[in-house]
């Protein structure tokens, strides 16, 4: 199976901003073990303002964007070395591709990418995405790794997109307010009512929330592309949704039928 993984700020980082490394290190064992059984996997990974927060000792997320691009250059460095450190422990070579949404918008930067990302699974890599919001813009962002996320499931055909969270899925309620919420498996319809039970943003480190990851299987599942929002705490339930098991929330995919009449 070729496998799209995003990986959140929150998993990725303790609220400090600093390297979260038991689940780092657990996720890049688990990604390893499936290459190494002949999965192809891409990780979009958040992480680098959130990092750059820590290495530069700030005392929270910045809010403008000089100094968001700041903390993303310095927390991106710290991120890919860390990757790169864990994953050649397993014999995996990793690559960096860094987009904007300029790159998403323009059809030749859009198949540059394509073409990237096709010839590194070729070779054996791993790529890992994030977008470059070091010189990204509000006008050229793409916003959150969400919806980065999908736009790479679509562009590398994947056949799944996993989102690793600091949740365990989509819930009937809010879990955190209302103790009789619960866990809804699996979602094969995306409609007005399960958009109404997206909350507000994420972690304070991170940018996106529920509503990003239903806009995400919007897009994904229209492309026929199954996606499971699941706990990044437990990189191990990746195995159990390989061998089918009921993890978190499926939303199921459905390329639409044309009436050729």
């Amino acid at each position: 199976m070729r496998i799209v993984v995003k990986v959140g700020t929150s998993t990725l980082a303790h609220a400090n901003g600093f390297l979260n490394i038991r689940h780092i290190e657990g996720l890049c064992k688990v990604l390893s073990d499936l290459k190494n059984a002949g999965h192809e996997i891409i990780l979009v990974s958040s992480g680098a303002i959130g990092m750059g927060v820590g290495k530069l000792s700030l005392k929270s997320r910045p809010k403008d964007m000089p100094t968001k691009q700041a903390a993303a250059a310095v927390g991106q460095c710290e991120l890919m070395y860390t990757y790169d450190k864990l994953f050649s422990e397993y014999n995996h070579t990793v690559a960096q591709i860094l987009i904007t949404g300029e790159d998403v918008e323009d059809a030749e930067r859009l198949q540059n990418f394509q073409n990237t990302l096709f010839r590194l699974l070729e070779l054996g890599a791993l790529p890992i995405v994030n977008e470059n919001d070091s010189v990204a813009t509000h006008e050229i962002v793409i916003g959150d790794n969400d919806t980065l996320s999908a736009i790479v499931a679509i562009c590398a055909k994947a056949d799944l997109l996993v989102l690793l969270s600091d949740i365990e899925g989509l819930y009937t309620a809010d879990p955190h307010c209302d103790k009789s919420a619960s866990l809804i498996p699996v979602v094969e319809h995306l409609t007005p009512e399960i958009f109404a039970l997206a909350g507000g943003a994420g972690s304070e480190l991170g940018s996106g929330g529920m509503e990003t990851k239903l806009r995400a299987a919007q897009m994904v599942t229209l492309q026929g592309i199954d996606m499971v929002i699941t706990n990044g705490a437990r990189p191990e339930v990746l195995y159990d949704i390989l061998d089918g098991k009921s993890v978190g929330t499926r939303f199921v995919g459905k390329v639409e039928e044309h009436d050729d009449n």
